[in-house]
């Protein structure tokens, strides 16, 4: 079987979906759809077209699954819903406390439409998200800990990037070290949100834009920038291009608890990232979970999943026979 896969969007994740197909031999790319002009798109696949957005219901039975490589902050709130009444859909959608709206207007339209989705499927929401789901399970007594970087926040970034004024940007997630020891050593601290991680943005500012304005935009952003102690360093353009073009990431989940009669046993799960480009590693998990909507829709289980729902088999183009020769 090979699964037809479309993508919607071609920035940073769009690129990297683009190649980590490439690396999946029961794939196919058959169309990149934008906002742009076509014309001035240019993909690296020979032979694909790179198709105007408003033209897509032309493709509905041309694609199996479609990627949504669109921002968190305003495209995948309004596209997924829409979209996913047309096709088998998946998203990265990361804004975490809008997960659960987002999932009920995702679940309606696919239902209503006989369409297989998932949403915010990734690293951190996505790998990050099954080891808190393990831990917890593992270790009903305990602590959750999650740490992100040092690294960039393509969300983030993106949603800097939509503040007027703003001519580009870049935002880095840098973890406390000493809370990472702390909870390494299984000391059980307490930690609020600002002991934990801090947030460095690097601004490149239009001409005539207001600096003052840019920087309380950012510094009072709900949900992504509000509870933490936020840095803003306004730069030249120049200096963003020479030093601020790479897209690394990673960081850490842990789950410190206690077993025994008296809670006298103390163990630390740890599940650790390290990530040369955001993106490209990305893409390859969204991928591998397309390869599951592609299943669910072929059996017919129909309306919005997340990652606590695919059955992990369901990810690799392996048989179930060879999953357990392999690798059990």
């Amino acid at each position: 079987m090979t699964i037809r896969i479309g993508i919607m969007g071609y920035g940073n994740l769009g690129r990297g979906i683009e190649n980590a197909i490439h690396d999946n031999p029961d794939m196919q790319l058959q169309a990149v759809f934008t906002r742009r002009n076509p014309d001035n798109v240019k993909i690296r696949t020979a032979g694909v077209p790179v198709v105007e957005a408003k033209d897509i219901e032309k493709w509905t039975d041309k694609i199996d699954v479609l990627v949504l490589a669109g921002g968190s902050a305003t495209d995948l709130p309004k596209q997924t819903p829409r979209y996913a009444e047309m096709f088998n859909v998946i998203d990265t959608f990361d804004t975490h406390a809008n997960i659960p709206q987002h999932f009920a207007e995702v679940d309606e339209a696919a239902r209503a439409n006989g369409k297989a989705a998932m949403i915010s499927v990734g690293w951190d929401p996505g790998l990050f998200s099954l080891a808190r789901l393990f831990g917890n399970c593992i270790l009903p007594n305990g602590s959750d800990y999650t740490f992100w970087g040092k690294g960039v926040s393509q969300g983030h970034s993106d949603a800097i990037r939509r503040i007027k004024g703003v001519k580009n940007a870049k935002q880095y997630t840098c973890p406390v070290e000493s809370a990472i020891t702390a909870v390494r050593n299984g000391e059980n601290p307490v930690l609020t949100t600002r002991q934990k991680h801090t947030r460095e943005c690097y601004v490149v500012l239009e001409e005539g834009a207001d600096a003052a304005y840019v920087e309380n935009q950012i510094k009072t952003m709900p949900n992504y920038f509000d509870e933490y102690d936020t840095t803003v360093h306004f730069i030249s353009e120049e200096e963003f291009n020479r030093n601020h073009q790479g897209l690394a990431h990673g960081g850490f989940v842990f789950r410190s608890g206690t077993t025994g009669v008296n809670g006298e046993h103390n163990h630390v799960m740890e599940f650790n990232l390290k990530l040369d480009s955001n993106p490209e590693f990305t893409a390859h998990v969204v991928l591998a979970y397309a390869r599951a909507v592609a299943r669910l829709a072929a059996e017919k289980n129909f309306g919005c999943k997340t990652v606590f729902d695919i059955a992990p088999a369901y990810l690799s183009p392996l048989s179930g026979e060879e999953l357990r020769k392999k690798m059990l």
